[in-house]
């Protein structure tokens, strides 16, 4: 892959996710399935905008299936994914429609609250989308109104995810095909925190005194399809919340709200301020913590504490009517602790929303500082 991004005095070459070489798997055999003829290329459209030409590998053609491999390349931020191939087996099946299976090497869910279903594969709805996407384009181009199974295999998976967090998620036998843009961005923690330097001084050079700021993705596109807000001149600070905090006052700004996924802004709670799973993994403790303060018996505490998601707690929280309360604590110590940072020197506040169930919770200047940003964007 040709797509590099300019760090640390460096072009780093970027990669792509085991979603895209999923997805470039499944429409080569399909393709070469439909038509009955291999071929040497595939092209796929990645959510990130950017276009991949993968080539298939290990290519196997008869009059039942078409199957192929796609080569994971990691570019310049290898993790142990890079280097596997990802495999996908195209079917015809007399049911119209695209189904999308796992095979060896991709793990099952066993437990819930994950955004693959249980007893299904953990094919995440990014890649499930792209799948569908690319595989429906050849069934057009060929005319074809009959139905595809489509089965995705990642043979060294079942040793890699022994290394991975997906034992513990309750993911068993192999890895997750994962991806939210396709392309995989070769960027150290560094440069990362020097990214978001760069975006608050541009900020700061424009004369806005008001930031807005998600950790990523999540953040913005539920900002801007849910909540209607102008994302124009957010920052994204990544993990990075404490060094978010600090450059913030360092530069002067008057207010920072902060629109971040549960998942994420409960650490905040906790005085984390590195959210990064390889640092802190402490979403449920508090949760369940509060839950026992406001209630709760030991034994729902406990099933707090072992959900996998806090999407699972949330649901738990709710079935035990003391969400409402339970929330305001939690958003009242994300308030602590990041004022705690900044010192008072800044008014700081943060909205906790969730995928599934929408806004969760704020901090007490959080719907102040959302209509400054909705008065903004007029």
């Amino acid at each position: 892959m040709e797509e590099y991004q300019f760090s640390q005095g460096k072009n780093l070459r970027c990669g792509y996710t085991t979603g895209s070489c999923a997805t470039a798997a499944s429409k080569a055999a399909a393709a070469m399935l439909l038509t009955g003829e291999r071929i040497d290329s595939v092209r796929i459209d990645t959510p990130k905008g950017i276009v991949l030409n993968l080539e298939p590998l290990e290519v196997m053609l008869t009059a039942d299936f078409a199957s192929c491999a796609i080569r994971k390349d990691s570019g310049d931020d290898p993790d142990d994914t890079n280097g596997v191939l990802v495999y996908a087996k195209v079917e015809k099946t007399a049911e119209p429609g695209i189904m999308i299976e796992g095979g060896i090497g991709v793990g099952r869910v066993t437990k819930p609250g994950l955004a693959c279903a249980v007893g299904g594969p953990a094919i995440n709805p990014t890649p499930r989308k792209m799948i569908t996407t690319e595989v429906g384009k050849v069934m057009a181009e060929a005319s074809y109104t009959g139905g595809l199974k489509v089965t995705i295999s990642i043979p060294a998976g079942v040793e890699i995810a022994k290394k991975t967090f997906n034992p513990r998620l309750g993911i068993i036998g192999g890895l997750s095909v994962l991806g939210t843009s396709g392309i995989v961005e070769p960027m150290s923690e560094k440069a990362l925190v020097e990214t978001m330097y760069v975006e608050i001084r541009a900020q700061q050079a424009a004369g806005n005194k008001n930031l807005l700021v998600f950790f990523g993705n999540y953040g913005e596109d539920f900002t801007r399809d849910e909540m209607k807000l102008d994302l124009e001149g957010h920052v994204t600070c990544s993990n990075f919340v404490g060094e978010l905090l600090d450059y913030a006052v360092f530069c002067g700004f008057e207010t920072l709200l902060l629109i971040g996924h549960s998942g994420k802004l409960v650490k905040v709670a906790q005085g984390v301020m590195n959210t990064h799973s390889k640092y802190a993994d402490c979403r449920t403790e508090l949760f369940a913590l509060e839950a026992m303060f406001h209630g709760a018996s030991v034994e729902v505490g406990k099933e707090i504490y072992s959900c996998l998601t806090t999407d699972e707690v949330t649901k738990v929280l709710k079935r035990e009517n003391i969400f409402e309360p339970v929330i305001e604590k939690v958003t009242d110590k994300i308030d602590f602790y990041m004022q705690h940072r900044v010192h008072g020197k800044i008014k700081t506040a943060a909205l906790m929303f969730s995928n599934v169930y929408g806004i969760l919770g704020k901090t007490k200047y959080a719907d102040e500082l959302v209509e400054l940003h909705k008065r903004k964007g007029v």
